[in-house]
């Protein structure tokens, strides 16, 4: 058989590559997503006492700092025993938005937008941001700026964009002062302006590149995502978990996140670090499932704001009813870009966020825990077990990007099987549509493994006897 290795991939977070097997009859057979970096995190952090994990989670990325900060403080609320005060919980939940909204911008308008407005076979020198600041610079400054917003955000309420030592178990360490929630809204009117440009663009693209949606990423899967448990609306931080189908069906509702491992299991392959979970009741690999913004419109039935909500009602029709393209993670995320504004003036104008009571106080309570919130690319879990000491014995975290682990191989399988005629030459345009397939779910591979360092890519074609019979490197 035949192999092709992309290697490094990238425009993503982390270090990856990918191998496309090529069969006897020339095609491509199977595509395999292969995380080649590892540091370990779960092992090496244990011995150490519990409540130092928000911070010292928040080093596992420095695109997601806060996802792990604020879900690792749930787990060490579990572990005291503790329901944090309203304020603390309103506030956690604010920074989550201002983290969903940079991290969404960081994806589309700096990682994924040189593809959609420069073309995916323009020349690799100029397909970046910076080709993107030359040819569209009143989008991209907009883009930059509305990253910006939702940092600004997080440092306002934590002191600092990256690793901000806030949130701690039971709460968090500061509220919100009346200038702070003054400032951040009177910005918001730009970033929503913002949103809604990227959302206009977004759906004139897909109008017009209607075989990109067909297949970047079209199949059956099921959805996991975080819902309100009142009406099983749209959540990012609490709530329960539900798991829907490919047609909207309800496979399993109301899940507590504490109760995961009845559900989810990790499956771990010989060639990746990046471990594959799956939903249990339907084995390996048929439980494959997404996470992230494209999994959280599907399976919530609300998202409880008006401007966001239209976006849902055209978002459903746009697909049909559920989005099964990965390349509709795009829009997902724009409409999730808008929702994020809506609830953050909601949230900066509710004074429970400068209350002075933010914090519950309590020793080790529970020798386990398990906090769940979801991250920008999807839900996260912390599992936590400690001694009556706190001092950590084990640590699990599940995180999005290994969820959509198997998503992602059958997506890029998908794409060359569509695009790869010659297995001979591999065009670069080729190669780069293969990438942005990973693109579209937008993995942090140091979340993911822990990785280190920058993403290269290498590609290889792999002949039927095992031999490599072309490759290309960046």
């Amino acid at each position: 058989m035949k192999r092709i290795i992309i290697d490094p991939i990238t425009r993503i977070e982390g270090h990856a590559k990918i191998s496309l097997f090529v069969g006897d009859d020339g095609r491509i057979a199977d595509a395999r997503f292969h995380v080649v970096e590892f540091r370990g995190f779960e092992r090496f952090c244990v011995g150490r006492p519990f409540g130092e994990m928000p911070s010292l989670t928040a080093r596992v990325c420095g695109i997601c700092p806060v996802s792990h900060l604020l879900c690792s403080a749930k787990t060490g609320d579990g572990i005291l025993g503790v329901r944090p005060p309203v304020a603390a919980v309103k506030l956690r939940r604010t920074m989550n938005l201002g983290q969903i909204l940079q991290s969404h911008a960081l994806s589309f308008f700096h990682l994924s937008s040189p593809d959609l407005l420069l073309g995916f076979d323009s020349p690799p020198a100029t397909r970046n941001v910076f080709g993107v600041i030359q040819s569209h610079p009143d989008l991209a400054r907009a883009g930059i700026r509305l990253r910006q917003y939702g940092q600004e955000v997080i440092e306002r309420l934590g002191g600092r964009k990256i690793h901000p030592a806030w949130a701690v178990p039971g709460g968090v360490r500061e509220a919100a002062s009346e200038e702070t929630c003054r400032e951040l809204l009177g910005r918001l009117p730009e970033a929503r302006a913002t949103v809604q440009t990227a959302l206009g663009f977004i759906k004139t693209y897909l109008d017009t590149h209607r075989e990109e949606v067909e297949v970047f990423g079209n199949h059956p899967s099921l959805y996991m995502g975080l819902v309100r448990p009142t009406d099983h609306g749209w959540e990012h931080h609490d709530g329960v978990l539900r798991i829907t189908d490919h047609t909207g069906k309800v496979v399993a509702d109301d899940i507590d996140p504490a109760d995961y491992r009845t559900h989810i299991a990790e499956q771990v392959e010989h060639d990746s670090y990046l471990k594959s979970p799956y939903y249990k009741p339907h084995g390996f690999p048929g439980g494959a499932y997404r996470v992230g913004p494209l999994a959280r419109l599907n399976v919530c039935t609300t998202i409880g704001t008006p401007l966001a909500d239209a976006e849902l009602v055209e978002f459903r029709q746009r697909a049909g009813g559920v989005a099964n393209s990965a390349f509709l993670y795009h829009l997902a995320r724009a409409v999730e870009m808008l929702a994020c504004t809506e609830w953050l003036e909601r949230h900066l104008t509710d004074p429970d966020i400068r209350s002075t009571r933010h914090r519950a106080e309590a020793g080790v309570n529970s020798l386990e825990a398990v906090g769940c919130s979801e991250a920008p690319r999807g839900t996260l879990f912390h599992h936590y077990t400690v001694d009556e000491n706190g001092l950590l014995k084990s640590v699990n975290m599940i995180i999005a990007t290994g969820q959509n682990n198997l998503p992602m191989n059958r997506t890029i399988t998908q794409i060359a099987q569509h695009y790869i005629r010659d297995t001979k030459a591999i065009p670069e345009g080729f190669l780069n549509r293969v990438e942005h397939g990973i693109r579209c779910y937008d993995p942090c591979l140091s979340c993911s493994t822990h990785a280190h360092g920058q993403m290269p890519l290498h590609l290889q074609l792999i002949g039927p006897g095992g031999e490599v019979i072309a490759e290309a490197k960046r």
